[in-house]
């Protein structure tokens, strides 16, 4: 399949540059794999089309603050600072504007909290670096930091809780895993009622996520790695999930390949473990643990849409983009849901 096959027209109306409030009242298209079917609802209605035994797993990472401003510590210069990967203690993978003024050996102060020195400089121009401070670090980067937003948002976050889903807990995302941001605490709490088993995994979402696919042949794309980790207690629930003939829905695509890089690797089976997946998902491919998918609405021509596509069915999901265009449906981060069923 070629790139250009993922492309569709989208309105920059359609682009969603603020949350919905409440966050559950954002419309949602529920889609047939079986038959294509479409039907429009609110995200509210996502109990409706859950069954007792059912799992939903969530994807509980949370969004560091990774965006910092500082200066040059013998010039003054400005510098902004994107943290992207925790490599060890104080010591981390970073994107910085302008480049130029980074190079190894070179310190920069970030409001009198946190001092950096540049310790290397990557082939694709990323930095590491290295952190001095007192104190917490993360409690600082609360101080100081602010949400590393999507590109296609110009808007300021107004509350950067919004950016967060209600579970986030582990911290390292350089971004938000945006189909879980619908739920609330009161929505979770009745699905929990009607007997459905809600668990997590964790999966830090790398700036990867936006990165454009420039190959035209969707195979030669190669992915970004991202940290997961599945707990004991998740795997064993899934497990039991499927062996009572119930289904496992990924709240997300970050959930969704963290499932299936585990079940890829071990022929199906869910086991406990922590390790980096670059798994890519693209029509062709077996899925091996998921019954149902939650998402929101992706980019053209990005490796996310291939996934949906590979899940329900590539004319389904196209005609599904055509209708919500059409129907004036909110897209990306901050906009409306879609369940594939």
């Amino acid at each position: 399949m070629k790139t250009s096959d993922f492309y569709f027209d989208l309105p920059q109306e359609l682009i969603a540059q603020t949350p919905i409030e409440p966050r559950d009242h954002s419309r949602m298209l529920v889609l047939s794999r079986e038959t294509g079917e479409i039907t429009h609802k609110h995200f509210y209605d996502v109990i409706d089309y859950l069954n007792e035994g059912d799992t939903l797993i969530v994807n509980d990472s949370r969004v560091l603050p990774a965006r910092i401003y500082g200066e040059k510590v013998d010039t003054g210069s400005k510098i902004e600072f994107l943290l992207l990967e925790q490599k060890q203690q104080d010591v981390w993978e970073i994107l910085c504007k302008p480049g130029k003024k980074a190079k190894p050996g070179v310190r920069f102060n970030f409001h009198n909290l946190l001092e950096a020195e540049v310790l290397e400089v990557l082939e694709d121009g990323n930095r590491i670096v290295k952190f001095h401070y007192e104190g917490n670090f993360f409690h600082i980067l609360d101080q100081i930091g602010q949400m590393p937003l999507p590109p296609y948002i110009t808007e300021k976050l107004q509350d950067q809780e919004r950016y967060q889903t209600v579970y986030s807990h582990e911290v390292g995302s350089a971004a938000a895993p945006t189909a879980g941001l619908h739920f609330t605490k009161e929505l979770m709490e009745k699905i929990r009622q009607k007997g459905v088993n809600i668990a997590a995994v964790t999966l830090h979402v790398g700036l990867g996520t936006f990165r454009p696919v420039k190959v035209d042949d969707v195979t030669k794309h190669k992915m970004h790695s991202e940290h997961y980790e599945i707990s004991p207690k998740t795997a064993e629930l899934i497990r039991k999930t499927k062996q009572n003939g119930k289904r496992v829905f990924a709240v997300g695509t970050t959930s969704c390949r963290t499932l299936e890089s585990v079940g890829t690797a071990h022929n199906g089976e869910i086991v406990a473990e922590d390790g980096y997946t670059d798994i890519f998902i693209y029509p062709g491919y077996q899925f091996k643990v998921i019954d149902g998918l939650i998402t929101n609405f992706h980019l053209p021509e990005s490796t996310l849409i291939m996934l949906v596509s590979a899940f329900a069915g590539y004319d389904s999901i196209m005609n599904a983009y055509q209708t919500a265009v059409k129907e004036k449906y909110r897209f990306f981060s901050f906009g409306d849901a879609m369940m594939i069923v």
